[in-house]
């Protein structure tokens, strides 16, 4: 029995990484709904929303004000989320350029915050940013060229991140997005995505609803736009750069955050696990979420009947690969810890800290843990 649990959950796990990303990228290359992009000038609302960002907020002002759109087609909307630093004041003093300051009281979170912003929003298409990202010139004509096609509900940019100290965390956090980003390009090429990247992601103004503010808005609002017909666009062509984090434990809580208000989200939306009604989506949905957020269950039940096995040479080996890639993201923390850069293990590192995340993000969940407010951790 151990050994049917334990090849079981080996084929979960090499689905959930590899298996997947194959398949997308095989059925692409035979099915092609390629987004009707046309050169439109809509108009747009670009709406950063922040909390306590005295520190990024004028250099992402400069660089949303210096984007290449016409000026009468471009609103822009800071959302602060009851900061008590300077935000608000560095907003206000970019008011003769254009931008508006919209303060929303009584430290709601983000998706709420949006959920207000967009209330007072002109645009037809609404841009969602964050204060920490730093957009390509081309950027918003790339995201709403896409909206020339009809049956496109939301456009989302493609992350970039950077590591300027080199940490080991960073490292693989951008080894990550490029497979994510990979990913999504087949995806869209197939017929849709299903999530956006919360820091450059958009959608129809006329098709954007509210939402609970546990919910994490970048994978809800996206699937709500499905659920009424319309396809999600991937535009690689709209770059977001963005800062890695520079510690595991930064990482580590932000994950935690991000993951149990995506799982609240998936239950939230749970009839799209419907084959027979949402078929791709659905599958999507199991393959590349689901599966991927059970992943530290499967990594425990593979050790554990990996034990029941020991004597068998075979299997005696794949226990000891498995001890050393947990050595190897201990040895990466504790290195950390000490200022010591372990680079070749940056992958075990990001691994391990993501998955126990997960972990935690699923115990909370089940205990019934809403995360709706949060803290800046990329300076």
């Amino acid at each position: 029995m151990a050994e049917i649990i334990f090849w079981i959950t080996i084929f979960l796990v090499f689905y959930t990484y590899i298996g997947y990303s194959l398949l997308v990228m095989f059925f692409s290359r035979f099915f092609s709904n390629k987004v009707q992009k046309g050169e439109i000038e809509p108009r747009v609302t670009f709406l950063i929303t922040a909390y306590n960002e005295e520190k990024n907020i004028a250099q992402k002002l400069e660089n949303t004000l210096s984007l290449n759109y016409p000026k009468d087609k471009l609103e822009i909307l800071v959302a602060s989320d009851g900061s008590t630093d300077m935000t608000d004041e560095i907003v206000r003093s970019f008011a003769d350029r254009r931008v508006k300051l919209l303060r929303v009281e009584g430290r709601v979170g983000k998706t709420e915050t949006q959920n207000q912003a967009v209330k007072s929003a002109t645009g037809d298409i609404i841009i969602f940013s964050d204060a920490t990202t730093r957009y390509e010139k081309n950027n918003i004509r790339n995201i709403v060229r896409n909206y020339a096609d009809s049956t496109v509900g939301a456009v989302s940019g493609r992350y970039e991140y950077y590591n300027p100290t080199g940490a080991a965390i960073g490292v693989g956090n951008i080894l990550f997005w490029k497979y994510e980003n990979f990913i999504k390009s087949s995806q869209t090429r197939i017929k849709t995505i299903t999530g956006c990247c919360g820091c450059i992601y958009s959608v129809r103004r006329e098709l954007y609803e509210p939402l609970p503010p546990d919910i994490i808005s970048d994978l809800v609002e996206p699937l709500k736009i499905l659920e009424k017909g319309y396809r999600i666009a991937f535009e690689p062509d709209a770059i977001a750069y963005e800062e890695t984090t520079e510690k595991a434990s930064e990482e580590f809580y932000m994950r935690i955050r991000v993951i149990s208000r995506g799982m609240r989200g998936l239950l939230y939306m749970r009839k799209l696990f419907n084959p027979f009604r949402y078929g791709f989506v659905s599958f999507q949905l199991f393959s590349h979420k689901l599966l991927r957020w059970l992943m530290p269950v499967f990594m425990i039940v593979i050790l554990i009947s990996n034990l029941f096995m020991i004597g068998n040479s075979f299997y005696n080996i794949i226990l000891a690969f498995q001890l050393i890639f947990y050595s190897m993201a201990f040895i990466a923390w504790i290195g950390e810890r000490a200022n010591i850069k372990f680079r070749l293990f940056s992958i075990p590192l990001y691994f391990f800290t993501v998955n126990i995340a997960s972990l935690i993000s699923l115990y909370k969940t089940l205990k019934g843990y809403k995360a709706v407010t949060w803290e800046t951790i990329r300076k």
